[in-house]
């Protein structure tokens, strides 16, 4: 019985768990799931590490194995640390070139939709957007960000906003859509809008803020027939090294702000960031006051949120 042992995002676990849906088996503790087909048995842990046993183990590994996963097998040889960086690996040189980034807001919130940004900045205006304070969003409270997206308007960067509400996100969700393919479509869709909305200008690439493997993001829009842009790359805590998507991140979570700020006044009640247990208290009361019909409305009805709040009804 040969094995292969492979490291992957949760992203790509989830995804491989509604893939498998079919399939699955009894889960082990510290799994997240576990499926058996007639080629392997498969088990994912909460660690990312996913273990597939069996006849053929490389029919199923082959469908979620990409470039920078980890792999320790049997059959296969072990990745080697140079092998690491892909071809969807920008260079640093991209960092101080004109280039696109994207970001999103909102994909970790109960309440809320996901915004997404892509913003085009130019070489030029690096300084400019660095000396009003341009960076990493996680390191800046609301009202600062507020106030950098009103600046980022008046430079007039070219940008592209999208905004998926919750009715359409658990429409979506109820078809079988993972977050992660809803996350792919909406950064390949304000993409393409920018693109279109720049035209002919000097791009030296497109960087994503990487959510999941690249191979897994071209596969939930290729699902949807299309391809990703020439030059476009992934890399994780992207807003650090890109002041393109440290742009895009503020505009995507000034977006979500308004969006919750709308949300709340038009339901009444105070809605909370985030899916903590002051989020499940505050379910338990719009259920309550309002009827558990209208959180489909107002939040990602299928986070486990939706269960939790029952201990306070």
């Amino acid at each position: 019985m040969g094995q292969e042992v492979h490291v992957l995002p949760i992203d790509t676990i989830n995804e491989m768990k509604l893939h498998y849906k079919s399939a699955l088996t009894q889960t082990p503790p510290g799994a997240v799931f576990r499926a058996k087909t007639s080629a392997a048995v498969i088990t994912a842990y909460k660690s990312g590490k996913v273990l597939f046993q069996g006849s053929a183990p490389e029919l199923e590994a082959g469908k979620w194995q990409t470039n920078s996963s980890t792999s320790a097998t049997k059959t296969v040889k072990k990745t080697s640390q140079n092998q690491i960086k892909t071809r969807y690996t920008p260079d640093t040189s991209l960092f101080t070139s004109s280039h696109i980034g994207s970001d999103e807001a909102g994909t970790g919130d109960y309440f809320g939709p996901i915004t997404v940004a892509a913003a085009y900045v130019n070489k030029s205006q690096f300084a400019t957007l660095k000396e009003l304070g341009v960076k990493d969003s996680k390191n800046l409270t609301d009202p600062i960000i507020s106030k950098l997206a009103k600046d980022i308007v008046k430079l007039q960067i070219p940008y592209s906003l999208l905004v998926l509400q919750n009715e359409k996100y658990n429409r979506l969700q109820k078809k079988g859509w993972s977050q992660g393919k809803m996350k792919a479509m909406l950064h390949h869709h304000a993409i393409t809008n920018l693109l279109n909305k720049i035209g002919k200008v000097e791009l030296d690439g497109i960087l994503i803020d990487q959510f999941c493997e690249p191979a897994v993001y071209s596969r939930h829009i290729g699902t949807e027939q299309q391809q990703l842009p020439e030059k476009t790359y992934f890399i994780t805590k992207a807003e650090s090294h890109s002041i393109a998507v440290a742009t895009a991140s503020i505009i995507a979570r000034t977006s979500f702000v308004k969006e919750m700020d709308k949300l709340s006044e038009a339901i009444g009640i105070p809605l909370p960031k985030g899916a903590s247990a002051k989020v499940d208290q505050t379910i338990a009361k719009v259920i309550n006051t309002k009827g558990a019909a209208i959180l489909d409305k107002y939040a990602k009805t299928h986070f486990a949120n939706t269960k939790k709040a029952q201990r306070y009804l």
